[in-house]
């Protein structure tokens, strides 16, 4: 495989307050090599057959791709929805010594 194309970036959005417990099982279990958190982010969508709206924080995750599975059972075992938006984007391109860094601090 390209080295490039071994790694992905995660998007997961959780409530505002509850980000934390996933932050620390993701870090301390190594599975991820940074998380970004963007906070009161918009959010529209359908559920329970009406639309609804929320304030809720992104998550965005560097990791490598063979990481993902282990990466979306820790976070469904602890997240609050139940149905948690994971979704991961391959990186196509990034600075050589990052991508180096995310595989010195992952599993």
């Amino acid at each position: 495989m390209d080295k490039r194309m071994k790694y992905i970036i995660v998007f997961v959005t959780v409530p505002n307050n509850k980000f934390k417990r996933i932050i620390d099982q993701l870090l301390t279990k190594k599975l991820v090599a940074c998380i970004n958190v963007i906070k009161n982010v918009s959010s529209y969508y359908w559920w329970e057959n009406k639309i609804c709206t929320d304030k809720e924080s992104l998550l965005i995750i560097k990791t490598k791709k063979v990481l993902f599975k282990k990466l979306l059972n820790e976070i469904k075992k602890v997240h609050p929805y139940k149905v948690p938006e994971i979704i991961s984007i391959k990186m196509s391109e990034g600075n050589k010594e990052y991508l180096n860094w995310i595989d010195s601090v992952t599993i």
